[in-house]
C-alpha cells in the first residue's frame, strides 16, 4: 500500500489531498483526459464514489466508510504504481459532453476532430443535412463515428478498424447510444474491405506517432494498443495510405479530414503539391488537415 495508516484518511478532503500529493510525488504523466494532479484526483474520487463529476466542493468534508476508503486507495495506488491511465481505471472517457466506455483494447479517446464535429465542419461543409454517407477510419472505441452521427443526422456511417477487439468496444458504445441502425462496424485495414464504397465525408484519427517518439513515450501510453499509436519511422505510414486511396472512396464533392499529431512539417515536405487546409483547433492549426476530392485528384 502507498500509506501505512489508511485509517487516518477519513474524509474525501483527506483522500483528495493525499491523492494529489501522491500523484505529484510520483511524477505521473497526464495526457488522457486531465492535465494536472488536482483534476485527476478529483475525477477518480468522484467517479469511484458515484458522485457528480462537477461537484467536489459539497462533499469534501463527508466521511468515507471503510469499503469506500479501500476502493479509493486501490485506485490511487494503481494510478501511481502501475501508471494506468484514469480512463482505464474507471472504464470511462469523455469527448466534450459525450462519455464512452473504454478499456485497454482501444486507445483513450483524445481527438481534435471531436471539436470540429461540434460545428459540423463549418464552413467547409455548407449543407450538413446533405451528408448521406460518412466513414470513420481507425474508429477505435467508435467515439468519432458516434459524434459524427449526432452532427450529421442524415448520414449512414461506416466505422472501420483493423482490430476486432477494438470493434467489440465500439459495438458497446454504438449500442449504448442507440445508433446500431446508422453505424456499421467494419473490420478492415483502412480501405481494404471497402471496395466500391464512396462517402460524402471521411474522417480519420489514425496512428501517427513516429519511431523516435514511440521509444520515449511515458509509461501511461504503454497500456494502450501500440498498433493504434505507432505508424512507422516518420509517423505517417497510415496517412500515406489514406492519401493514396481516399479519392476513390469520396463522392464528387466529398471531403477528407485527417488528424496527424505533430507531423505537419514532414507531411508538407512529402506532399508539396497538395493544398492542405489546416483546421483551427484548441491547440492551434497544425494538427488536422482537410482536402476535397478534386484536390486529391489533382
Amino acid at each position: 500500500m502507498i500509506t501505512q495508516n489508511p485509517s487516518q484518511l477519513q474524509t474525501i478532503r483527506d483522500l483528495f489531498r493525499f491523492a494529489v500529493s501522491q500523484f505529484n510525488k510520483a511524477g505521473i504523466h497526464f495526457g488522457h483526459g486531465s492535465s494536472n494532479a488536482y483534476d485527476e484526483a478529483a475525477y477518480l474520487i468522484l467517479k469511484t464514489l458515484h458522485l457528480p463529476l462537477d461537484q467536489l466542493e459539497p462533499f469534501l468534508d463527508a466521511r468515507v466508510v471503510k469499503e469506500e476508503r479501500e476502493q479509493l486507495l486501490t485506485i490511487i495506488e494503481r494510478r501511481v504504481t502501475e501508471r494506468i491511465p484514469a480512463a482505464y481505471l474507471t472504464h470511462e472517457a469523455w469527448l466534450g459532453d459525450y462519455s464512452f466506455y473504454v478499456d485497454e483494447r482501444v486507445i483513450v479517446p483524445r481527438s481534435f476532430i471531436a471539436e470540429l464535429l461540434q460545428t459540423q465542419l463549418s464552413p467547409w461543409i455548407t449543407a450538413p443535412d446533405n451528408i448521406a454517407s460518412a466513414l470513420d477510419l481507425c474508429t477505435g472505441s467508435g467515439c468519432l463515428a458516434i459524434l459524427m452521427a449526432h452532427s450529421f443526422e442524415n448520414a449512414d456511417i461506416d466505422a472501420v478498424d483493423i482490430s476486432n477487439p477494438a470493434l467489440a468496444v465500439a459495438h458497446k458504445n454504438v449500442q449504448d447510444y442507440g445508433l446500431t441502425d446508422r453505424i456499421r462496424l467494419v473490420e478492415s485495414d483502412l480501405f481494404s474491405n471497402l471496395l466500391g464504397k464512396q462517402y460524402d465525408l471521411i474522417i480519420s484519427n489514425p496512428p501517427y506517432v513516429n519511431a523516435e517518439s514511440m521509444a520515449q513515450l511515458p509509461k501511461e501510453y504503454c497500456h494502450e494498443p501500440q498498433n493504434a499509436l505507432a505508424s512507422g519511422l516518420d509517423g505517417l505510414d497510415a496517412t500515406h495510405q489514406i492519401l493514396q486511396h481516399a479519392a476513390q472512396h469520396l463522392t464528387y464533392s466529398g471531403v477528407l479530414v485527417v488528424e496527424i499529431g505533430h507531423n505537419r512539417n514532414v507531411l508538407e515536405q512529402v506532399y508539396p503539391h497538395l493544398p492542405f487546409t489546416w483546421l483551427e483547433t484548441s491547440a492551434g492549426d497544425g494538427f488536422v488537415f482537410l482536402l476535397r476530392r478534386d484536390q486529391l485528384l489533382s
